[in-house]
């Protein structure tokens, strides 16, 4: 048993929070809303994000951060993206010891193009960071919880900190591979993202299995040509953070990128579908992040830049979706080097 802290109380993080606490560990959940904290300690409930679940009844919450990682070994941090550096930046004010992080969120930021492990090193001291471990792989949070089996990747440069998370997680329901990939991991966990959004905007304008077939096989493609141009490991796409998690995306109502892909093929606009999911859909974020990496690492990714277009300049998505499928003729496998 350790003391561990899980940072972001949303679906994701207390799934994970849930698992910790069935596998014996002292599990703290950080939420930044007081009144959600009391929910789980009085109620051991969270109904916004997981509802009819009954949390475990070890599993206690906080709001106040510093109390969150006073005595915690471990931190695994599962707040969306544009909330890592606020968070990270609140920690520094406080924290003097050396933590291992395990990060479990699926994005890369805007602008600086910063995968999360950089963007926890960039904000974070070295004076504070064990290790930094990459938790991903094909897992919604609303199987997690039903105990239906689930099976992820833990990264790390350091693959004696990635045994450790695996011990951390596993039990009978959820295995944990170990991978040294953390570029691909990462990559993989982000991009896929993208490509679902796509994958709903193509059943919101009922194109069926066939186009949805294509979209999946060749977003998996341009992930991994743009992933191996960026040093991932080719064979880590093919694997559970690449292709797997890219199938359970793009073909699962649990997923949110999909729902909002499948309101935009609808005929919603962005805005519109922000407002009515009432939850981060990282993938939006990650479009505008793999358009810019399109360009600074000069390699094709026609999906994502077709979905910029949509997402960003207004494009009609029926009018980008057909304008994919009349691109120059080519060859299907590309040299991904």
């Amino acid at each position: 048993m350790g003391n561990v802290t899980v940072l972001g109380a949303g679906s994701w993080g207390t799934a994970l929070a849930i698992v910790l606490a069935e596998n014996g560990h002292n599990t703290l959940l950080w939420t930044h809303r007081e009144n959600q904290a009391n929910e789980i300690n009085e109620k051991h409930t969270n109904q916004q994000y997981l509802p009819e679940i009954m949390l475990p009844s070890n599993l206690f919450a906080t709001s106040n951060l510093e109390e969150a990682v006073a005595i915690s070994e471990i931190v695994v941090v599962a707040v969306p993206t544009k909330a890592i550096r606020e968070v990270c930046e609140k920690m520094m004010t406080f924290l003097t010891r050396k933590v291992l992080f395990v990060h479990v969120s699926k994005g890369i930021e805007p602008d600086s193009l910063m995968r999360i492990s950089e963007m926890l090193e960039e904000s974070l001291s070295p004076n504070v960071i064990e290790d930094i471990v990459v938790l991903s792989g094909p897992s919604h949070a609303e199987e997690v919880v039903l105990h239906h089996p689930t099976t992820i990747t833990a990264a790390s440069s350091n693959l004696h900190a990635a045994e450790k998370v695996q011990d951390l997680f596993m039990n009978q329901y959820f295995r944990v591979y170990t991978n040294d990939d953390v570029v691909g991991v990462e990559l993989g966990g982000a991009l896929k993202n993208v490509i679902a959004l796509a994958a709903g905007i193509s059943d919101g304008l009922d194109y069926g299995d066939n186009a949805k077939a294509a979209l999946i096989t060749r977003g998996l493609a341009e992930i991994t040509r743009l992933g191996v141009k960026m040093g991932g490991n080719p064979f880590t796409f093919a694997g559970l953070t690449g292709m797997g998690d890219l199938i359970v995306t793009c073909t699962s109502v649990h997923s949110r990128n999909w729902r909002a892909g499948n309101l935009l093929g609808k005929g919603m606009k962005l805005e519109q579908v922000l407002d009515e999911m009432g939850m981060v859909v990282e993938g939006v974020r990650t479009t505008k992040a793999a358009y810019q990496l399109s360009l600074k690492y000069e390699v094709p990714m026609p999906i994502t830049t077709a979905l910029y277009d949509i997402l960003f300049n207004s494009k009609d998505p029926k009018v980008a979706v057909d304008e994919l499928m009349i691109r120059m003729k080519k060859r299907e496998i590309d040299d991904l080097h």
